[in-house]
C-alpha cells in the first residue's frame, strides 16, 4: 500500500495529532491551530480542515477495524434514549443506542417519536450488532411497543437513574450543538 502521507511536508504524527484533536474534542479549526502553535507547530486553520477532510475517514476506518472485537461484547446491555434536536427550525428526534461501556453503537434521526420510529431504530441496531441480553430505556411507551413486535419485550428494564449512561452520551452532542449555534442540516448533525 502506498504511503498516504508521502506528499506532505509535515510528519504523519503531527497530522494524526491534529485530526484527532479536531475530531475528539469540541474545538474549532482555529482553536486547534492555536493549541498546536503553543506546542511549536505553526499551521493554518485551513490546513487543519484539509487534513481533516483528507485523513479523517482513513483514521475512522482504522479505529473501526480495531474495534471489530468490540461487537462481541456489545450484546450484553444496551441503553436506549432519544433527545429532541432542532434542525433548521423543525423538531426532530435523535435516537441513540449506547452499550454498557458508554460506546455509541447506533444513532438515528426521525421526525416522529412513535412505535414505528422505535422499531426502525431497533431493527437497524440489531442488524448491525445482534440482539442484546438486556435493553435499558426510559419510560417511553414506544420502546415497549416496538420490543413486543420484535419479541424481546421481557428484556427491557426501566427505572430511575438506570439510563444515565445514555443520558450522559448526549452531553458531547449538546456541546457541539451550542458551539455550532444550532444545526441547519442533517449533514452537520
Amino acid at each position: 500500500m502506498r504511503n498516504p502521507f508521502r506528499c506532505f511536508n509535515s510528519s504523519p504524527e503531527i497530522i494524526r495529532l491534529t485530526v484527532m484533536m479536531y475530531i475528539r474534542y469540541p474545538l474549532s479549526l482555529r482553536q486547534v491551530e492555536d493549541l498546536l502553535f503553543e506546542r511549536g507547530i505553526d499551521i493554518c486553520h485551513e490546513t487543519v480542515r484539509f487534513w481533516w477532510n483528507r485523513f479523517g475517514p482513513m483514521f475512522a476506518a482504522e479505529i473501526r477495524k480495531r474495534r471489530i472485537h468490540h461487537r462481541l461484547f456489545s450484546n450484553w446491555r444496551w441503553h436506549l434514549d432519544e433527545v429532541f434536536v432542532r434542525i433548521n427550525g423543525e423538531t426532530h428526534y435523535l435516537w441513540r443506542a449506547v452499550d454498557h461501556e458508554g460506546e455509541v453503537l447506533e444513532v438515528f434521526v426521525t421526525k416522529r417519536r412513535d412505535r414505528r420510529a422505535a422499531l426502525k431504530f431497533l431493527k437497524r441496531a440489531m442488524k448491525r450488532y445482534g440482539q442484546p441480553e438486556v435493553i435499558v430505556t426510559d419510560r417511553l411507551r414506544s420502546y415497549r411497543a416496538a420490543m413486543n413486535v420484535i419479541g424481546n419485550g421481557a428484556d427491557q428494564e426501566c427505572g430511575r437513574w438506570l439510563n444515565n449512561r445514555a443520558e450522559n452520551s448526549h452531553q458531547p452532542f449538546r456541546r457541539r450543538e451550542r458551539a455550532m449555534a444550532k444545526f441547519r442540516s442533517f449533514k452537520t448533525l
